[in-house]
C-alpha cells in the first residue's frame, strides 16, 4: 500500500473562501431548460411551468449561486423580446446552438427560478449584438426602485420590488471567433466597451459588481496577450475577470482525466501574473479578483487532427455552415433533443469535477467566484419524469457545506506520476502532466475556527492510500468522521429507479491519536475527514 503525509497547522492560510465559489451555471441548451427546469406539463409544475421536484432538488442543495442566462445564446439574444406576456413573446433563432429560443422562459423567469432555488442570480449580459442602451436599460428594469419606463414596466409585469442582481457579466466569451459579433479580432475594442458598459451599468446602480471576459480559453492562439489588452482599457471600472475552461483527456486515459487539475492551476496562475502586472502597469490600488464561472472534466473521443494551425482557427472550425443542419425546436416532454454527457460512469465525473473544486479551494485568495457547468445536473439529475442524485452530488455539497471559513495552506508528500502530451482536437491540445500528485487535497477551517474539513482525492487507480494527516497545531481538536465515496465499477451509475447505487459510507477504522490521524482511502476515492474542537457541537 502505498503511503503519504500531509501537514496543516492554522497559522498558513491562503484566504477567505467565498461564499459564491460552489455554484452552477446555466445555459438553454438541449433540455436543461425545456424539459428539467421548465415543463408545463409535469405534474410538479408550479404556476411557471417550472418543475417543482426540481427545484425543491435543487433548493435542499443550499446551491450559493447560478450564473444565466449564458453562455454563448447571450450574444444574439434579445432580453427585451422575453418579457411581458408570453402569449406576446417573440420567438428567435439562436444561431450558437441552432435552436429556436422560444422565450417562454425568459428574464422574469430566470431570475424567479434562482430564487426559488435559494441561489442567487448572477446575470450575463449581451455584448455581442448588444450595446451601451441595452445595458443600461437591463439594469435599470432589474434593480431600480421606480418611477422610469423600465423601472415601471417591471412591476406592470408582477414584480413589483427589484431583483438586486448584484453581479453582471458583460459578454461571453467575447474573444471566441464562435461567438456572435466577437470582439476576437479586436481586444482594446472590447476593453472600451466594457469600459463605457461598465461605467454606465454602475450610474444606473453604483451597488452592482461587473465582470470582464479574457480569453476563453488557455489554448487561443492570442492568450494571454488579448487579456492584457482588454484590462489596458476596463481595469479600473471592472470587479473581476471571467474565466472558462474545459479540460479533456481521452477516453480510457483515466490519469490524464485526474491530471487536469494541473490546467486549471497554470490558467489561474498565470491570469493572476497577468491581473498584478495590469495592477502595477496602471498604477493601480486595486487587486483584480477571478470569477471562473465555466468549467468541466471529461474524457472525450479523440477528433481527427489538421496539423499545423497552431490553434488559431478559422470560425467554419467551430460551424461547419452546413446547408443541411437544421434548427431545432425542443419541446419540454421530447427528449430526444437531448445534449446527452459523455457516456462513462458516475464515479469519474465526480472526481474529475471535485478536483477542479479543490484547485479553486487552494486559489480562495484571488478566484471568488466558481460556477460549475455541469453544476445543476450534478446536484439534480433528471429524466423528463423524475430527479435523482448521481455521484457528483456527494462531492460537490461536501463542499458547499463544509469548505467555508478560511482555506489552508498544506503540504503534501505523496506519490507522482507523469502524463505524455496529446492532443484531443485541433484546439485541446496539452503538452503533458509532470509531478502530477497521487493525493489531491485542500482544507478549509470553519469562521468560528472549531472545525477543520479535509478533502482528499485518491487519484491512484491502482492502489488504496494510506495517509497520515498531522494536525497537531489544532489543539484540542478530535476526529469526527471520515467519509469516503468509490465504487469498485467505473461504469456503474445511480438512476432514479436506483439511487443509491454509488453513496458515500463511514470509515470506522480511521484513527486520530495525538494530532495525528491515519487514513486509508481507497482507489479512485472521495474522502472527507472532519475534525471539531472538543467540547464543540
Amino acid at each position: 500500500m502505498k503511503k503519504a503525509r500531509m501537514t496543516l497547522h492554522p497559522s498558513y492560510r491562503i484566504g477567505e473562501i467565498s461564499p459564491r465559489l460552489f455554484g452552477a451555471f446555466l445555459e438553454p441548451i438541449g433540455s436543461m431548460v425545456d424539459g428539467s427546469m421548465y415543463n408545463p406539463r409535469h405534474p410538479t409544475a408550479d404556476g411557471q411551468g417550472m418543475r417543482g421536484d426540481m427545484i425543491a432538488a435543487l433548493r435542499e442543495t443550499g446551491l450559493p449561486s447560478v450564473r444565466l442566462p449564458g453562455g454563448n445564446f447571450v450574444s444574439g439574444w434579445n432580453w427585451k423580446d422575453s418579457i411581458g406576456p408570453r402569449e406576446q413573446r417573440k420567438t428567435h433563432l439562436d444561431l450558437a446552438w441552432h435552436q429556436f429560443i422560444s422565450n417562454e422562459v425568459g428574464h422574469d423567469e430566470y431570475l424567479q427560478w434562482a430564487g426559488k432555488i435559494g441561489s442567487e442570480a448572477m446575470y450575463t449580459i449581451n455584448l455581442g449584438t448588444g450595446g451601451l442602451n441595452d445595458a443600461r436599460d437591463i439594469v435599470e428594469y432589474t434593480n431600480f426602485e421606480g418611477g422610469t419606463y423600465w423601472s415601471d414596466l417591471r412591476k406592470k409585469y408582477g414584480h413589483s420590488a427589484p431583483y438586486g442582481v448584484k453581479t453582471w457579466y458583460l459578454g461571453n466569451e467575447m474573444d471566441g471567433c464562435w461567438q456572435i459579433a466577437s470582439w476576437e479580432k479586436n481586444p482594446a475594442g472590447y476593453g472600451v466597451l466594457v469600459n463605457e458598459t461598465s461605467k454606465v451599468m454602475k450610474f444606473v446602480d453604483p451597488t452592482i459588481e461587473t465582470v470582464a471576459c479574457v480569453s476563453s480559453s488557455p489554448f487561443m492562439s492570442h492568450y494571454p496577450e488579448w487579456d492584457r489588452k482588454v484590462l489596458e482599457e476596463c481595469y479600473d471600472v471592472v470587479d473581476m475577470v471571467s474565466l472558462h475552461h474545459y479540460h479533456a483527456a481521452p477516453e480510457g486515459n483515466i490519469p490524464a482525466l485526474l491530471a487536469g487539475y494541473q490546467a486549471f492551476e497554470n490558467y489561474i496562475n498565470t491570469e493572476i501574473a497577468l491581473c498584478d502586472y495590469m495592477k502595477t502597469h496602471l498604477r493601480s490600488g486595486k487587486t483584480m479578483m477571478l470569477s471562473f464561472d465555466e468549467y468541466g472534466s471529461s474524457l472525450r473521443p479523440v477528433k481527427k487532427l489538421h496539423y499545423g494551425r497552431n490553434g488559431r482557427l478559422p470560425a467554419d472550425a467551430y460551424y461547419s455552415f452546413d446547408p443541411g443542419q437544421k434548427f431545432v425546436r425542443h419541446d419540454p416532454d421530447d427528449w430526444s433533443t437531448r445534449r446527452n454527457p459523455p457516456d462513462c460512469g458516475d464515479m469519474l465525473k465526480a472526481l474529475s469535477t471535485a478536483g477542479v473544486m479543490l484547485t479553486l479551494l487552494r486559489h480562495a485568495d484571488r478566484v471568488k467566484i466558481g460556477c460549475a457547468t455541469g453544476g445543476l445536473g450534478d446536484l439534480c439529475a433528471t429524466s423528463r419524469e423524475h430527479v435523482w442524485r448521481s455521484a457528483s452530488y456527494y462531492p460537490f455539497t461536501d463542499m458547499i457545506r463544509l469548505a467555508r471559513g478560511v482555506s489552508l495552506q498544506a503540504v503534501m508528500e505523496c506519490d507522482h506520476y507523469t502524463v505524455e502530451g496529446y492532443a484531443i482536437d485541433d484546439v485541446t491540445q496539452y503538452e503533458g502532466f509532470e509531478h502530477v500528485e497521487s493525493l489531491q487535497y485542500a482544507a478549509a477551517l470553519s469562521d468560528t475556527e472549531d472545525e477543520l474539513n479535509v478533502f482528499l482525492i485518491n487519484a491512484d487507480g491502482g492502489e488504496a492510500q494510506e495517509v497520515t494527516l498531522d494536525v497537531r497545531g489544532f489543539e484540542g481538536f478530535a476526529l469526527e468522521e471520515h467519509t469516503t465515496l468509490f465504487s469498485e465499477d467505473l461504469n456503474a451509475r445511480n438512476s432514479y429507479e436506483q439511487p443509491r447505487t454509488i453513496m458515500p459510507r463511514s470509515v470506522p477504522d480511521t484513527r486520530c491519536e495525538k494530532g495525528v490521524c491515519t487514513a486509508v482511502l481507497p482507489p479512485l476515492s472521495w474522502n472527507v475527514l472532519r475534525l471539531r474542537r472538543k467540547g464543540k457541537g
